[in-house]
């Protein structure tokens, strides 16, 4: 299983890394990956504390089974 292609759209100044291609079709694609933009857009910014739980559900310290 090969992983997808990411490629940056012509002109993106974004500043945000290359994105999965969605759609074979570059048109559907574009506007598949706007709608995103729009959605995160409108979405308020987090809080400090969920900043901090999310930051602890991703930095669990490794369980290791005692030998």
């Amino acid at each position: 299983m090969t992983a997808p292609a990411k490629t940056a759209a012509a002109g993106d100044t974004s500043g945000r890394p290359a994105r999965p291609v969605r759609f074979e079709d570059p048109e559907r694609n574009a506007a598949y990956w706007a709608r995103i933009d729009r959605i995160v857009d409108a979405a308020p910014p987090l809080t400090d504390t969920q900043r901090a739980i999310i930051r602890a559900a991703f930095h669990q310290p490794s369980v290791r089974e005692a030998s």
